[in-house]
């Protein structure tokens, strides 16, 4: 006992004081002999510890305040020394019963007591053997039992428990290293204790397991298999140890990282000050001046107010700050109430009109009636105008040269295959990559809100999954509603009601009814050759002699040569391909002026031949005669007029009908009704009643691989089937076109000019329509129809005695 002494002495001095923390003791006391151990008594006083387990050969301090337990301490210091320490179960219990605490506990040496400040005492007690308790002899004031010490089990000489052992001592010492509150005198210690029992004992009371599993290991006998569970104890809390430690490195390394960023961010701000500060901050003071001078909507105020703030308050590393400050540009590129001033000198502006565009009066006079009534009141919603046509007739650069007319800025954005309506309203900022409209987008490019905005093919717009783009324009379009159209970026309202939009489409039909009525629709007809002529003069052969670098060479196109190239090369309402032909013969003389030949001052009909290779349309198919049952229609396209025939031919059968050349369904329509007049009036047209049941009736409309439909083509059919049933052959020269009902009324149609014109490109010298049609052809230039004759029926019968030649 005077190894302990010394010891103890050595951790807690000679006197009593109040004592720090102290780890468990290890003292290496040897296993008690016989002699020894039959002077143990079999009666002991009995204290229980709350929260850990005395094993034998190990020191504990303990602070002693229950009244029992004081009691018993001061029982054992007067006697032997001697008393028993069993763990309690329930850590909170104050007062434990002989139930509550665990039956086999540990034999203590009172080793040294020392008295508290507070009134409380603190032993150091030794582990030396352990017991189990047979029964109690006294409950009050403290704990006596009767009690059986218990040996050890020792295992024969074995290599296995050497090695679960050492296992044990590796695992310890790899816990005493990661545990950092742990004195690095602890790995020492355990690498020189060689007692194996008391090395597990001085390991199990160390480590932090639980309660349970330390008296689990108290309770076992087998010495071997106390250290099979302190070693899985060990490998628990290595791994907890392990867990701990990385998380505690991560954590550490993160707060050294920004600790670090911390400390550069400060550099940073330092070497910004002296250089003038922080551009972030500049940013932001140059938001804030620009925004000075914008007359703001109360909302747009407000949101740039709350935005800017948002801004100030957050790091421009953070990916919404891009987001906000892109989103505050935007607001500040607008032109918030920035109108360009209109001029209201008409005459100017007619005479803007005339020379961009040749022909095209009704058009213009609604451009300047509109320009009359601005200038009368000083303000107006913008109409929405809709140009229709066929291609290539000047729909968008009329657009410009309304833009010009009035001194506006001009936009133009096609809608040709838009299908998501995002394009028009705008993504939410939410979105990757979001954008506002392309209507915001083109108002911000050219910083004004009265602009002329051309929205060009608007026939042609897309509908799919993502959105309808034609419902976004109801919007957009409607006088009364696009004062606060709503762009989905934007997130306010923005005042279209200024822009003078225009449309333009090829076709009406492939308009959405809500959309076009919310469009003045202006209706464009194809050129006539003579208006082409005059077109080509004005316009298309100056411009092509500059694009190909012969404006200074003089260089004429007779009429004839160019009335050549329109008849003969080309089969258009507009001038689109007039313009690429005439294109192609600035590219031969560009060559001869380049080889430094000589050039005629004149184009001449042999050299349009020449350069262009021979005519590409005859018009001779159309006038010459034909057998019985062929007649010459007129057709409205979205490209302008168009001239196709219709023939009908019998043969022996039973009255079938057969039609093809992929007709629709208003054509198969109109030939049912034909042939059901004719029926009707067979003995008029002086057919006999019952050829109609002894023939199959065959009707074709050449190019099937050509979609025909429409209601223009009903006396064509009648005339085509009265002239096979008949024998009688169609006059040459001529054309038709109108619908005819059942009781041989002959109706009006649409699309008159472009029927014209494809008729007089053709060679057509006489045209048969409807009464009702006769106001449309009185509204066509009478210089354009020269050549001409109309006949204007309003019957059936009519029809068939002009076209019909005698036998």
């Amino acid at each position: 006992m005077s190894e302990i002494r010394s010891m103890l002495d050595m951790f807690l001095g000679s006197g009593e004081q109040e004592m720090e923390f102290m780890p468990i003791v290890p003292l290496g006391e040897d296993e008690m002999d016989e002699q020894e151990r039959g002077s143990l008594p079999n009666t002991l006083p009995v204290i229980a510890l709350r929260n850990t387990v005395l094993f034998p050969n190990v020191v504990l301090p303990i602070t002693v305040s229950r009244e029992k337990s004081v009691r018993a301490i001061a029982d054992a210091q007067r006697n032997d020394k001697w008393i028993g320490v069993i763990a309690q179960k329930d850590s909170n219990n104050e007062d434990p019963k002989t139930d509550d605490i665990y039956s086999v506990g540990t034999l203590a040496k009172l080793v040294k007591q020392i008295k508290m400040p507070d009134g409380n005492i603190t032993i150091f007690i030794m582990g030396r053997m352990r017991f189990r308790i047979d029964s109690y002899t006294q409950t009050d004031p403290f704990l006596v039992a009767n009690v059986t010490y218990l040996d050890d089990v020792y295992p024969q000489k074995d290599a296995s428990f050497d090695a679960l052992i050492s296992s044990i001592k590796d695992y310890s010492e790899k816990i005493a290293q990661q545990t950092p509150n742990l004195p690095n005198e602890a790995s020492v210690v355990l690498r020189n204790i060689e007692q194996q029992s008391f090395l597990m004992h001085f390991v199990a009371s160390n480590i932090s397991a639980k309660l349970q599993d330390k008296q689990a290991m108290l309770e076992e006998n087998d010495i071997t298999a106390r250290a099979e569970k302190l070693l899985n104890l060990l490998q628990s809390e290595l791994q907890l140890v392990e867990l701990k430690n990385e998380i505690t490195n991560k954590t550490r390394a993160d707060i050294d990282k920004q600790q670090r960023e911390y400390f550069l961010q400060q550099q940073m701000k330092s070497i910004r000050d002296e250089l003038g500060g922080d551009p972030n901050d500049r940013e932001i003071k140059d938001l804030q001046k620009r925004a000075e001078e914008i007359k703001w909507t109360d909302s747009a105020k407000e949101l740039f107010k709350k935005n800017i703030e948002k801004l100030e308050r957050m790091h421009p590393s953070t990916p919404d700050y891009s987001v906000i400050y892109n989103h505050l540009d935007l607001m500040l590129d607008l032109p918030w109430g920035v109108y360009t001033e209109d001029s209201y000198d008409l005459k100017n502006a007619q005479k803007v009109l005339d020379n961009d565009h040749y022909g095209m009066g009704k058009i213009k006079d609604r451009i300047v009636e509109y320009l009359a009534v601005l200038k009368l009141k000083g303000d107006m919603k913008s109409p929405i105008l809709c140009f229709v046509g066929p291609p290539g007739i000047g729909k968008t650069s009329l657009g410009k040269s309304i833009a010009s007319a009035i001194s506006r800025k001009y936009v133009r954005m096609s809608l040709g295959g838009l299908h998501d309506e995002s394009e028009l309203r705008g993504h939410r900022k939410t979105y990757i990559g979001a954008m506002p409209g392309r209507i915001i987008q083109q108002l911000r490019k050219i910083k004004a809100s009265n602009p002329v905005f051309i929205l060009d093919e608007i026939d042609k717009l897309g509908k799919d999954f993502r959105g309808d783009p034609s419902s976004a324009l109801l919007e957009i379009l409607d006088p009364e509603q696009n004062s606060s159209f709503y762009d989905n970026y934007l997130e306010l309202e923005f005042d279209l009601s200024k822009v003078l939009f225009i449309a333009t489409a090829n076709s009406l039909s492939d308009i959405q009814p809500a959309l076009r009525d919310r469009l003045e629709i202006i209706q464009l007809s194809g050129y006539s050759p003579e208006e082409k002529i005059e077109i080509a003069k004005r316009h298309l052969i100056p411009k092509q002699k500059e694009l190909h670098g012969l404006d200074k060479v003089n260089l004429k196109f007779p009429d004839k040569v160019l009335m050549k190239i329109i008849q003969e090369y080309t089969r258009e309402s507009g001038v689109r391909e007039l313009d690429r032909l005439l294109a192609s013969m600035m590219r031969s003389v560009a060559l001869q002026v380049a080889m430094e030949e000589k050039i005629d001052a004149q184009v001449s009909l042999a050299q349009v031949e020449k350069v262009l290779g021979r005519p590409k349309f005859i018009n001779d198919i159309y006038t010459k005669g034909h057998p019985a049952g062929v007649v010459v229609g007129l057709a409205w396209t979205a490209a302008g007029g168009d001239i196709l025939f219709i023939e009908s031919s019998l043969s022996k059968g039973k009255g079938n009908l057969t039609l093809t050349g992929n007709l629709g369904d208003v054509m198969k329509e109109s030939t049912s009704t034909a042939l059901s007049y004719l029926r009707a009036h067979a003995a008029e047209i002086n057919i006999a009643p019952e050829k109609f049941e002894e023939v199959n009736i065959h009707v074709h409309v050449p190019e099937g691989a050509v979609p025909k439909d429409g209601p223009s083509a009903g006396i064509t059919m009648l005339t085509s089937l009265a002239s096979a049933f008949t024998g009688r052959k169609v006059k040459p020269y001529l054309a038709m076109t109108g619908e005819i009902t059942l009781r041989g009324m002959v109706l009006p149609v649409g699309g008159i000019k472009e029927k014209i014109l494809a008729a007089k490109r053709a060679g057509i010298k006489e045209i048969i329509m409807p009464k009702l049609n006769e106001k449309d052809v009185e509204e066509i230039n009478k210089e354009y129809i020269k050549g001409l004759s109309f006949h204007y029926v309003a019957d059936a019968s009519e029809v068939l005695a002009l076209a019909l030649a005698k036998k």
